[in-house]
């Protein structure tokens, strides 16, 4: 959606960040519906996760992989993503470090999806701990009477 607007400058509460969430979990649900296997990726709070993913999950055999790292070491990579990749066009960095450094949002405040569903926590500090293998296990594993 960023990619097809021309001169789009992200930033919090604009309207394609706005609709952004919206169409991320219709696509999620549509596929949910439709039986499909599907890995989503986001860093969603909670408060969006949770409210939808909860019906969909009413279908689907939902696991999260929760990464993690230190708060200097994530502020690093925004940094750094910010500065080299024009993928996150979509993202308003800037905004949001200079929040950071205005002790206005601090990064551990960020609250993680919380939902009763297998959890897998993954250190992401170097490498990921636990390895790929496990969190592709963990990802493939069935839950009694549903299909992943």
């Amino acid at each position: 959606m960023v990619h097809s607007t021309p001169g789009f400058e992200a930033r919090t509460g604009d309207p394609l960040s706005k609709r952004t969430p919206a169409v991320f979990f219709d696509v999620l649900r549509t596929l949910a519906e439709g039986g499909v296997t599907v890995v989503a990726e986001a860093a969603f709070q909670d408060k969006v996760w949770r409210p939808n993913l909860e019906p969909p999950a009413e279908i689907a055999d939902i696991r999260v992989v929760r990464c993690t790292v230190d708060s200097a070491v994530a502020h690093e990579r925004i940094v750094r993503r910010a500065e080299q990749s024009a993928r996150r066009a979509a993202h308003a960095d800037q905004e949001l470090l200079q929040a950071i450094a205005d002790g206005e949002r601090p990064l551990e405040s960020w609250m993680p999806i919380a939902m009763d569903v297998p959890t897998l926590v993954v250190d992401t500090s170097d490498g990921y701990q636990p390895g790929l293998e496990e969190i592709v296990s963990f990802a493939g594993r069935p839950t009694a009477g549903r299909a992943t």
